[in-house]
């Protein structure tokens, strides 16, 4: 067979003008933090300084509350029909303006220009157009016939789909009447202070949206803001209960998307060249910085040795470098921090006795560069098995029956996704309703709508984000107290270990 090469395809970084240094965006203005601090943002492929990025303390968290407290009054009273104008209004200016914004996005997060370019910006347009396609019909959604808006939403954003995370959140936002202080990761700061200039050339008013950036101290200052109505968070699971403890006996609303460890189940009548693709799609995706990532390979015994040689054939076709060049599959490591993650459970992983492997890559010489990865030989006992990685790292375990399947699958503290490869119609709906997760792919993985709700059980966290769904967390009334919801996932859960 021969063996094309190919060559560079670098997209032009000139399509973006990246300033210096930023301030917070607050009451539809930039400005320094109260005390002066900045840090900086490097991009991971290079370890270089891409720009200076105020750092906001309590004063700032303060200002962009009663910004956005100031900004409810009148954004809450505008027809959902108004509303709806600016939210198409910036979906439009998204579109127009994203290749600029997809290659900001690979600069400042390491992700392969052609996972930003073709998957995440176009679901960001999306999600501001499926919202706004909402925002005068709240009568119809479900929730009462004058649904209200709750007040001042909190939301806090992971590092692995900024911008996207950004739509997830204040999309519905917006649509529902409500106001937003944001903060995004301060590895990837920068997509959201392009959302905020994006906003002032939508004519959106001023304190409807406020961008602050900052790390953990900020974001633990805007949860526990009395002024806060509503917290949303995308994030680690530890973060996650972290700020359930800071709400609980509040009157905050809260929903939390956290972690997961997502199984990825083959059967023996899979379409074998199919699946594969799945699981690389599945684990190597945005170099494994997927919450809902399968993790962990569930194959049938009769069709492990068939499948683990395919799929180690299509890993040796993965090219990993530069993510503006647009032949790359996998990208750079978000950050130090995170791959020294990686590396210490891939060194677990091997001290404890699974079997390690990986293509012929050569690593770039600067920035955060891991291999994609798989273990086999993995028992449920291994760390490898129990803790998300976030990385380019895959578990293979097998299983005979599908009632093993289903109890391997269920044998973690997560219960965010999981994926199905069968050509029985039956067995796919079969293991859907005994999975305990909060989306179930089949014959597929990573396919997501904005029509469609995403969200997880047990400590995948709680609440639903996107669909008709994610409307509720932000109206007053449509969900149900906190007690009645821990109640009912409590039995839910009681139900569940009956059936297992």
């Amino acid at each position: 067979m021969p063996v094309f090469e190919y060559a560079p395809a670098p997209e032009s970084r000139a399509v973006v003008d990246i300033a210096p240094s930023y301030g917070l965006f607050i009451d539809g203005e930039f400005g320094e933090a109260g005390d002066g601090k900045v840090f900086k943002t490097l991009s991971p492929s290079s370890e270089e300084v891409l720009s200076e990025v105020a750092q906001a303390g309590a004063e700032d968290v303060d200002r962009a509350v009663k910004a956005a407290r100031k900004a409810f009054t009148s954004w809450s009273a505008l027809p959902g029909s108004e509303r709806a104008k600016y939210l198409f209004r910036i979906a439009r200016i998204i579109q127009e303006r994203s290749r600029e914004l997809a290659v900001l996005e690979s600069l400042d997060n390491g992700k392969p220009i052609r996972e930003s370019r073709d998957s995440d910006l176009p679901l960001v347009a999306a999600h501001f157009f499926y919202y706004a396609g909402w925002a005068d019909k709240l009568a119809y959604a479900g929730y009462g016939r004058d649904p209200k808006p709750l007040g001042v939403a909190g939301q806090i954003i992971p590092w692995n789909f900024p911008l996207l995370m950004l739509a997830w959140k204040i999309a519905p936002a917006l649509a529902t009447g409500n106001t937003v202080v944001l903060k995004p990761a301060e590895t990837t700061p920068l997509s959201a202070l392009f959302f905020a200039d994006i906003c002032r050339q939508a004519g959106l008013p001023k304190g409807v949206v406020n961008i602050i950036t900052g790390d953990g101290s900020t974001g633990a200052e805007l949860v526990a803001h009395p002024g806060i109505d509503k917290v949303a968070f995308t994030g680690s699971t530890e973060v996650g209960k972290a700020i359930a403890r800071t709400v609980a006996g509040t009157r905050k609303r809260v929903t939390l998307e956290l972690g997961g460890k997502a199984a990825n189940i083959v059967f023996d009548d899979a379409p074998i060249d199919q699946a594969v693709e799945g699981i690389v799609g599945g684990i190597f995706f945005n170099q494994g910085h997927v919450c809902c990532a399968g993790s962990r390979l569930l194959v049938q015994e009769s069709v492990q040795d068939e499948l683990l040689d395919a799929l180690k054939r299509r890993m040796g076709t993965l090219r990993l470098g530069d993510p503006l060049d647009k032949n790359t599959d996998i990208g750079a490591i978000n950050s130090a921090e995170q791959l020294a993650r990686i590396r210490a459970l891939a060194d677990a992983g091997e001290a404890e006795g699974a079997e390690r492997w990986a293509p012929a890559c050569e690593l770039p010489s600067s920035g955060y560069w891991f291999a994609p990865t798989l273990f086999t030989g993995v028992t449920q006992a291994h760390r490898i098995a129990r803790e998300e990685i976030f990385g380019p790292v895959l578990s293979v375990l097998t299983f005979r029956t599908p009632e093993e399947a289903v109890a391997k699958a269920n044998n973690t503290p997560y219960g965010l996704s999981a994926g199905i490869w069968t050509e029985k119609g039956s067995r796919i709906l079969w293991m859907a309703n005994k999975l305990r997760a909060g989306i179930v792919w089949s014959n597929t993985f990573n396919k997501f709508d904005p029509a469609s709700p995403f969200g997880g059980y047990k400590e995948s966290g709680y609440g639903r984000e996107g669909g008709r769904h994610g409307l509720e967390a932000y109206l007053a009334g449509a969900a149900e107290p906190t007690s009645e919801r821990s109640e009912r996932s409590e039995r839910s859960e009681r139900e569940g270990e009956r059936d297992r």
